[in-house]
């Protein structure tokens, strides 16, 4: 109950202020992602999963929408199975998953040919947007893996 609380409270902060910030390039911290990965690796790929699917769904049904709907609950729930499963240590799964979630939302994005996916975003929004992501990362993720035991040892 508390992923999806913490899911639920990354969602309204990345909605009402972050996405509202004037950063540089357009990027902005994903919060929902990092609360997708904390919460899964607290509780495991399969609780992972759905928690990245119903995270993602809210994702792509809020306004304003301008990517093809399913695209982040597709990308959240495999970024949540493999945060769940674990990739080495805490550091090294949240640097992974990061990294990962929004290079594989272009590549989908670019196989459904969207015109929004060019060169200019995959070098310039990208970068900041996992630099910023990572630098919020501790925060995120120990809030929203608080109220577990650790699966992993640091």
């Amino acid at each position: 109950m508390t992923a999806v609380v913490a899911v639920l409270a990354a969602l309204l902060v990345q909605f009402m202020l972050v996405n509202r910030l004037p950063l540089p390039a357009g990027g902005a911290p994903d919060l929902v992602l990092l609360a997708v990965v904390g919460a899964a690796m607290a509780r495991g790929p399969a609780a992972g999963a759905a928690l990245g699917f119903g995270a993602g769904l809210l994702v792509d049904l809020a306004p304003p929408t301008a990517h093809v709907a399913g695209l982040y609950a597709f990308v959240f729930a495999l970024v949540g199975y493999l945060a769940g499963r674990g990739v080495g240590n805490r550091v090294v799964t949240v640097v992974l998953c990061v990294l990962l979630a929004p290079l594989l939302a272009a590549a989908v994005s670019g196989l459904l040919s969207d015109p929004r996916v060019t060169v200019t975003t995959l070098t310039q929004q990208v970068p900041v947007t996992v630099a910023c992501t990572l630098v919020i990362a501790p925060v995120v993720v120990w809030l929203a893996s608080r109220g577990t035991r650790e699966r992993y040892a640091l």
